[in-house]
This record gives C-alpha cells, structure tokens and sequence, in this order.
C-alpha cells in the first residue's frame, strides 16, 4: 500500500528558480528497492514526511468527503518553501503516501461492514510505518487524511515506545465517540480502549459539537483533559496563552503526538467546516509551542479538504497553509 517517492518524483513538484534553493532540490528520499527500516536508519534526516490521502473514515463518520485531496497540495507548496537559514531541506525525508485511492473512490458509505474493513486496514498500514519511522531515530510528519489516522499514529508511536504515550488534540472534537466501526470520530476511543494512550488533551473544543456522555467520560476519567472554544475565545475566561502551558504541564511527561485537525479553524476548507474558530496563527502559535518541547513524537495535520469548496484557489491555499504548519514545527524541533 506504500508509494515510495523517488527524486524524479519530487522534482516534479519543485518549480526551480536561479539564484533560489527550494526545499524540494535538498530534500532526501529513499530506495523503494532496499528494506525500509534500513533506508530509513541510514538516513541523516530527522523527519520524515507521509501522506494518508483518504477520506473513508470521515465519511463513515458522517462528514463530507474530500479530506484525500490535501496531501498533494501540502506536499507541492512545502517543497517549494526556500531553503535558507530558518529551516535546511536536508534534514527532511519525503517517505511518500499511503495509496488507498482506488477504494477512496468506489467506496460506498452505505457499506459500513466495507467502510470498517478499509479503516482497519489503513490503521494497520500506518501503525507499522509510524513505529518503523520512530525506532529509526526519526520524527514522522503525517498528512491526511481523516481523523480516524490519529488512532495508527498513536498505535505506532507507543510500540515504538513500548508504552502508553500522550497526545495534544487541537480540534473542535473529542473523537471519543463509542467503539462501533472505525470511522474519524473514534480513533482516540480505540486508542485508550487498547492501552496506547495515557493522558490525553483535547484543545478547543466546541461545546455544541460534544456530547454529554462524552464530558462525562472525561470527567470520570483524571488521564483526560480538556478546555474549550467559548471558554477561551468567547466568554474569555481563561487565556490561550495560559492554556497552552497548561496543556503542556499535562502532557510533557513523555514522548507525545501533537494532532490538528484543520476544522477548528475558522472558515477553513475541511470535512467540517466552522463559521467560528481558532485564527490560522492561533494554530501555527499552537503547533510551534508544542513541537519545540523534547517530548513531542510526531504531528498529524488531518482533515483538509480543499475539494469541498468550489473555488480554483482553495488547492494553492489550503496547501500552502498545511505547509506553514509542518515548517513551524520543524523549525520549533530544530532549535
């Protein structure tokens, strides 16, 4: 299911320009024709960048599709991000994607035995990549995608680790929803139900979109936290800035994964649309002050889906949004 890039590949998303260095003519890839773990052990790039192109976990969920049309365009503008003083394309590796396309467009969402199966597969898929990627040393880059994909990062990052791990969640929802087919609204309940998880908090959630069993869940349980939209943005009665260190306080403990899922952002294309949201700079201030702790695993930017609005820009901006947020992290882990 692997597509591994070759340079040629790549080069083929770079738009060179004299006298500039874009990413893209720096960056690393492997030999599809020698052992993965191997390549990627012998690799002097720290990060390694995957896609996930499928939207088969959101629409099981209920959400609108498009969440496969993300990568391509994330990967195209970052790879024509300049190389220059704040961030060094040879520290990067572009693994390549996760190809499930075939079954992203004949999939059926009335076939939710089908829909279980294929999410499954991809849990099983990206789990194995993301733990061979972190026992190499290195620090994965994931972009989907669905939300259902935190559920494989998650799994992968704690056999990695051969313990439970944490994760920062920036999103308008818990994805705690009940244990039924596996669908983007439970990733992290079937994370915590199978013991890969140890504390887990959710930033800015929006208390219309969250049910009260699912509150309650998180009340009963002290390995789980959260804050939420109204409290920091509309009543104002606590600060993002104090949050963010509050978060950190409950997670930095051990090695964790930050998780943005781009429908907390306002007006952003995605599979869930918001009116009102976190600021695109709340978001990247969100990404750099978690990435810049040591503990932090990987990052997953999941859920855009440029498809979904009917405007020729929406490809070139929601990628190069995407883009902004894996190069803050990388600059934040860098320094």
């Amino acid at each position: 299911m692997l597509t591994i890039f070759n340079e040629k590949d790549i080069q083929q998303f770079v738009t060179p320009r004299e006298g500039e260095t874009k990413l893209g003519e720096c960056v690393a890839v492997i030999n599809p024709k020698k052992e993965l773990q191997k390549e990627l052990e012998n690799s002097d790039a720290s990060f390694v960048i995957l896609g996930v192109p499928e939207d088969i976990g959101v629409r099981m969920n209920g959400g609108n599709g498009g969440a496969h049309t993300a990568f391509i365009p994330a990967l195209k503008s970052f790879l024509n991000t300049q190389q220059n003083q704040f961030v060094d394309g040879n520290d990067i590796l572009v693994l390549g994607y996760l190809d499930c396309l075939d079954d992203v467009y004949s999939f059926d969402v009335s076939d939710r035995e089908r829909g279980d199966l294929l999410v499954k597969s991809i849990d099983k898929e990206l789990s194995n990549l993301i733990k061979l990627i972190v026992e190499s040393g290195k620090t994965p880059i994931i972009i989907g995608g669905g939300h259902n994909n935190a559920y494989g990062n998650i799994k992968g990052l704690s056999q990695a680790k051969k313990k439970p791990v944490n994760v920062i969640n920036l999103d308008a929802h818990t994805d705690l929803r009940r244990l039924e087919e596996r669908h983007s609204g439970n990733g992290f309940s079937y994370a915590l139900h199978e013991g890969f998880i140890n504390k887990y908090f959710m930033f800015g959630l929006h208390e219309n979109y969250t049910p009260q069993y699912i509150f309650e869940m998180i009340h009963d349980n002290l390995n789980l936290e959260y804050n939420t939209f109204e409290e920091l943005e509309v009543y104002q009665s606590t600060s993002f800035e104090g949050e963010l260190q509050r978060a950190e306080n409950f997670i930095q403990d051990t090695a964790f994964g930050i998780e943005i899922d781009l429908d907390c952002i306002q007006h952003f294309p995605s599979s869930a649309m918001t009116p009102s949201g976190f600021t695109p700079q709340q978001a990247r201030r969100f990404t750099h002050s978690f990435g810049k702790l040591s503990n932090a695993a990987y990052l997953h930017i999941c859920e855009g889906a440029p498809a979904v609005v009917k405007d020729e820009i929406a490809n070139g901006q929601v990628g190069k949004y995407i883009s902004y947020l894996i190069s803050d992290f990388i600059k934040a882990k860098s320094n």
